[in-house]
């Protein structure tokens, strides 16, 4: 371990480099860019090159609640209602099964192994409640990134984000009860079960209503404030006070958020779309670091071997309880094939929340003994680290497969990404015919009746691009026949100023010809090059680009995509 202490700025330039760095190579690898920031995360942490220490990574809290209230916040403004109308009853049945049948699966395997090592019933049973809570929650955070990532969207990816949505709300509600019963069977002085309870439905419906709260005032404000940066500048602020708020009343701050976020997604669909996109485009490097901090959290070194073999037990179960679940309720709430066949691989990552839940559970159990030198509540941390890491790992793999089987990737884009993607080569016209310089004037007219174009471009006789023909050029000529039939091309032309390269990009060639009021642009095979290819058409390339959209929305045929 390296005895180096960084500042906070020093953590923060080392959590976004390595973490841009770490994605690089795994997206090079074809695997989901959240891995290589856990991963890089994993090495800088106290279980690699101890460059983080467990008290930055304290110090840093605030950072990742504004990270996790950013999180929840675009998730839910991704939940239009028109969504839960039409499936809303297929959403609660399929959020009951996976998240129960992860719940019992995971408590009651967790719960023999437990007492297998420590042999003491009550102990076995309250550490099974709290695996099994745990193991109901569903991480959205790398989850989301995986679906912004592959840009997918379709049935599969609807349900996959109003499912991790809801699943907070769920493991939230089983943790309260959980724990309430663990801490009367170990008799650790907790609450009742009726008191449990209570403050579960206020934690829950507290973060609600605050995030109501939140969404209502931020919609008024942004009706009233028509700039751009000023209603991210004052968005921005709404989520900070809410997360604030949330942390401070001790209430639900993913729930308060989302709730914020649903709010203002369906009171201004049309005001609200850009402001989501600026916020996501910006939230980039907030969730790099993020990512890398969960990575730098977990804690490997002198970790048991049982624990290991409790871990995997607990993702053995997660795994069939959260597919088998999903199927099933899928099937009984007759959802479409693609969410049947797909929708419980993309619910196995668990993060944050489950961290953060096994954090609390330590706390009201750390006293509880379990074996020599270790608590209940020791067990429970350790065993939760050994589980998130290896879920984190397989969970966005796993995420991007499902979509992949479901023909979503690749489906969620914009004129903006295609452009990107494009070169102007991939739309450049090559079916004008261009005009030679000794072309008569008469033979050029003809030419403008033939093809469909404005613009054509003028070759010498190695079809070398020398200038421009526009019809414009040709009008005076066309009134005065008696100089019409003496008249060639290279006597009206203008020589080419502009010119783009077959492989600039496509978008900047765009943005050129708008900035110079062109509707048309020869191209030459190469930069600085003066041989024709062909000639870019703003028209052309724009119907292109829409039907290149459209052919990404559709649903692919044969079920697999990017």
């Amino acid at each position: 371990m390296l005895d180096i202490h960084l500042s906070i700025l020093a953590i923060l330039g080392v959590c976004v480099a390595g973490g841009v760095v770490g994605a690089w190579i795994f997206q090079k690898l074809k695997v989901p860019q959240v891995v290589g920031y856990i991963l890089v995360g994993l090495l800088i942490g106290e279980t690699g090159l101890g460059l983080l220490l467990p008290a930055d990574i304290a110090a840093l809290r605030p950072f990742t609640n504004f990270a996790l209230g950013l999180i929840g916040f675009l998730v839910g403004g991704e939940l239009q209602g028109s969504i839960f109308r039409k499936y809303g009853k297929q959403f609660a049945v399929i959020l009951l099964a996976e998240g129960l049948a992860a719940f019992f699966l995971v408590g009651s395997a967790c719960a023999w192994v437990v007492y297998s090592v420590a042999h003491n019933v009550e102990v076995a049973l309250a550490a099974g409640l709290i695996f099994g809570a745990i193991a109901s929650a569903t991480d959205p955070a790398s989850t989301i990134d995986v679906l912004w990532e592959y840009r997918s969207a379709g049935v599969l990816t609807t349900s996959i984000i109003a499912i991790i949505a809801l699943d907070d709300a769920l493991a939230m509600t089983l943790y309260g009860l959980g724990t309430g019963i663990a801490a009367i069977l170990t008799q650790s002085g907790g609450e009742s079960v009726g008191a449990t309870i209570l403050h579960t439905a206020i934690e829950l419906g507290g973060g609600i209503t605050l995030g109501l709260g939140a969404g209502f005032t931020l919609d008024f404000m942004i009706r009233c404030i028509p700039q751009t940066d000023k209603r991210l500048g004052i968005t921005t602020g709404i989520i900070l006070l809410c997360i604030a708020m949330a942390v401070a009343f001790h209430v639900g701050m993913i729930l308060a958020t989302m709730a914020a976020g649903i709010v203002l997604v369906n009171r201004s669909p049309r005001r609200s779309r850009k402001l989501f996109a600026v916020i996501h485009s910006f939230s980039s490097p907030i969730y790099i670091v993020f990512f890398v901090l969960i990575g730098a959290r977990l804690s490997l070194k002198n970790m048991p071997v049982w624990i290991w073999g409790l871990a995997a037990v607990y993702i053995l179960m997660l795994c069939v309880g959260k597919g088998l679940g999903a199927y099933w309720g899928s099937a009984a709430s007759r959802a479409e094939k693609s969410v049947k066949d797909n929708l419980g691989m993309a619910l196995f990552a668990q993060g944050g929340v489950a961290v953060g839940l096994s954090i609390v559970a330590s706390q009201h159990l750390q006293y509880i003994p379990m074996v020599e030198g270790m608590s209940l509540g020791d067990m429970i941390i350790f065993t939760i680290t050994a589980t998130t890491l290896c879920v984190q790992l397989m969970g966005p793999a796993f995420t991007k497969l499902a979509i992949k089987r479901a023909g979503e990737i690749g489906r969620n884009v914009t004129e903006e990404d295609v452009m990107a993607e494009w070169k102007v080569q991939d739309v450049v016209n090559t079916e004008i015919e261009p005009l030679r310089e000794d072309t008569s004037l008469v033979t050029a007219a003809q030419e403008f009746s033939r093809q469909d174009t404005l613009v054509f471009p003028v070759v010498s006789k190695e079809r070398r691009i020398i200038g421009v023909l526009t019809f414009d050029m040709m009008k005076e000529a066309l009134i005065d026949h008696d100089i019409l039939n003496w008249l060639i091309v290279e006597d009206v032309m203008q020589p080419v100023h502009d010119r783009f390269a077959g492989e600039m990009n496509l978008g900047e060639a765009l943005t050129e010809m708008q900035d110079m009021r062109a509707d048309a642009v020869p191209v030459v095979e190469s930069p600085g090059g003066d041989l024709l290819l062909g000639v870019l058409v703003l028209r052309e390339a724009l119907q292109k680009i829409g039907a290149e959209i459209i052919r990404r929305h559709a649903p692919s045929s044969d079920g697999l995509s990017g």
